[in-house]
């Protein structure tokens, strides 16, 4: 039985020594990309210090990596994670959404900051300068509500409004 164990354990450090070396490609771009959100809207200092802090490491093209990023599969968790959330959201990409999708975004921008649903706990327990405080939830609420209206101010409201029936 001793042995059984004995194998199994080396077989698993060797497996853990070996995932070692297969990484996705890291979510960094240079610069300011055309399709940022700050290419189109005007975000205050606070509110983009804010976005930066709490938002950026998921929901662009440019995370930061902490050190344990270097090890597997915490590397994975983390590249599927990030993955997720640009699917969702990406303001890196934002001006090239269709301007349904921008108006919505900034509804659920809104929504989830204002429930506390983001940033999610399991960065935030990591990550305690990405927690919001009320004054900083209701400035980034208070800025997806304007931006909005702003859209709603250019656009006809059938262009924003969506033919689905979950509303996406």
């Amino acid at each position: 039985m001793r042995k059984i164990i004995r194998i199994i354990l080396i077989m698993l450090l060797v497996t853990l020594i070996l995932i070692q070396f297969i990484r996705p490609p890291k979510n960094i771009s240079t610069g300011i990309g055309v399709n940022d959100i700050t290419t189109k809207y005007d975000i205050p200092g606070d509110i983009e210090h804010i976005l930066k802090t709490s938002c950026y490491d998921c929901h662009s093209n440019n995370t930061s990596y902490p050190w344990y990023w270097q090890i597997q599969p915490v590397t994975w968790f983390m590249n599927g994670h990030i993955k997720d959330a640009k699917r969702g959201l990406n303001f890196s990409t934002f001006a090239s959404y269709n301007i349904r999708k921008q108006y919505k975004s900034f509804d659920n921008i809104n929504k989830e900051v204002k429930n506390g649903d983001m940033p999610l706990t399991s960065y935030t327990l990591i990550h305690r300068d990405a927690i919001l405080n009320d004054t900083q939830k209701l400035a980034i609420a208070n800025w997806a509500a304007i931006s909005r209206k702003e859209i709603e101010n250019h656009y006809p409201p059938d262009s924003l409004k969506s033919n689905k029936p979950n509303g996406e």
